[in-house]
């Protein structure tokens, strides 16, 4: 078995300080910097967001970064993101959600992954926002989709059309987040994908209405 560096050079050299030297000369293996995307999962898990809004926010930043044919996002700035915005709308005929959407990725990218401020992006070829009349179902066929379920689904299908929740704020929910006594549901904002679970500052409050009869 290969002896340590320290003992091999100290029996090489019969001048104590030299063997010393040599030892000193050693250059320990550095730790790599992670990579970009890396480093975004990593500034997205310590935020407490969503697995959805970390694979969201991944891809578009990939998307931004070969739009630009690789290039890495630190060397760009506001005029490189406005192009990437204005080719969303106009080649790809993205929705305006869409388009908020990669924005946020890479502002994301550029506050706190890279610490670089970016001001105001000016110059985007905005998407049109879609005019159009909300579906809503009648008291009939609210009271006829309730009427094909039962145990724990009709329970959450209750929850969501009553407290208006959101799927995953259904599904996390716990005895404790109800107040029976003014008929209210807590959902604090770990349960939205936006903290902790002891994030209870940012909590509110859904007022249950009963369904139709």
């Amino acid at each position: 078995m290969a002896e340590p560096a320290a003992r091999r050079f100290s029996h090489s050299s019969n001048n104590p300080r030299e063997g010393i030297a040599q030892v000193a000369a050693i250059s320990l293996p550095t730790a790599q910097k992670p990579k970009l995307l890396d480093q975004v999962r990593e500034a997205i898990r310590t935020r407490h967001y969503s697995p959805r809004t970390e694979e969201t926010y991944v891809h578009w930043i990939k998307r931004f970064i070969f739009f630009h044919n690789k290039r890495h996002p630190a060397e760009m700035g506001e005029k490189e993101i406005a192009q990437f915005l204005s080719n969303l709308a106009s080649e790809q005929h993205v929705s305006a959600s869409t388009q908020n959407q990669a924005l946020n990725a890479i502002l994301f990218l550029y506050r706190h992954v890279l610490r670089k401020d970016i001001g105001y992006v000016d110059g985007v070829v905005r998407a049109n926002r879609p005019k159009r009349l909300p579906t809503v179902l009648t008291r009939q066929e609210v009271k006829s989709i309730f009427g094909c379920l039962d145990s724990s689904d009709w329970l959450m299908a209750m929850l969501l059309y009553g407290a208006g929740l959101r799927l995953m704020e259904c599904l996390q929910l716990r005895v404790k987040d109800i107040d029976f006594t003014t008929n209210q549901i807590i959902v604090s904002a770990w349960q939205r994908g936006q903290g902790s679970p002891h994030d209870a500052s940012r909590s509110r409050k859904r007022t249950a209405r009963q369904a139709p009869r």
